[in-house]
């Protein structure tokens, strides 16, 4: 049995401003959320994008093509009424962040990660004051409790649809100082991005390419490029 999709029974769709936001209605009527609550955005350019992403529905919806649909919908029915707990969840990446675990050998793979990402650390220290330290090795070692406080404490001061990007920008390359180097404009998303692959990267080099789990990285890469974008349409 084939699986029900919505069908196009409009004819236009326009991004409008309604109170508290702004919002898409299709033919005067308001889109809602799949937990049937008003999908109200925070920005003109959000709400224009969705707009777009409806507008280029063919025949039936397709959910896939429509990513900013899909984060703003995320914010409303996910995020929203568990914010804490999300940024529980995402806060916890800090103290086990990717750039904090290197490798003791080979020399040359120990020095790109130096190179790479001290740069990254050192700028979490000066910005947020939250120092965490690199060790070799994959075991466990705590950081710091007054850093980890630190860093938790700045997703408190997002909104439910910038914390909905947040968990995208930090949970893809599995760091949370990757995730804030996003937030704040540190370098650009595929810099960053690239900056998350650096083992991967050197492995290639050394043993050739796996299609496969390159094309799983592509598919990624894209993701944390649309969180990006998500992020900054939240703010403008």
């Amino acid at each position: 049995m084939s699986e029900w999709k919505m069908k196009r029974f409009w004819k236009v769709a326009a991004a409008v401003e309604v109170e508290g936001g702004f919002t898409v209605h299709l033919d005067g009527r308001a889109i809602k959320t799949p937990g049937k609550a008003n999908l109200i955005v925070p920005t003109l350019v959000m709400a224009e994008a969705m707009a777009l992403e409806w507008d280029a529905q063919v025949e039936g919806v397709n959910p896939e093509t429509m990513p900013v649909t899909k984060s703003a919908n995320s914010a409303v029915d996910k995020v929203t009424p568990q914010f804490d707990a999300v940024a529980d969840m995402l806060g916890e990446y800090a103290g086990t962040d990717l750039l904090c675990y290197r490798a003791s050998q080979p020399a040359e793979l120990v020095a790109r990660q130096e190179a790479a990402w001290d740069p990254l650390l050192a700028w979490c220290t000066r910005v947020f004051a939250a120092p965490l330290t690199p060790v070799s090795g994959v075991m466990f070692a705590p950081q710091s409790e007054s850093s980890l406080h630190i860093l938790r404490a700045s997703l408190s001061k997002l909104s439910a649809f910038e914390l909905t990007a947040m968990h995208d920008l930090i949970t893809l390359p599995g760091s949370f100082v990757i995730g804030l180097a996003a937030m704040k404009g540190y370098a650009t998303p595929a810099e960053l991005w690239a900056l998350s692959r650096l083992d991967e990267r050197y492995q290639q080099e050394q043993w050739g390419l796996d299609e496969e789990a390159e094309d799983m990285a592509r598919i990624k890469g894209e993701a944390f490029e649309h969180a990006y974008d998500f992020f900054q349409k939240s703010r403008n």
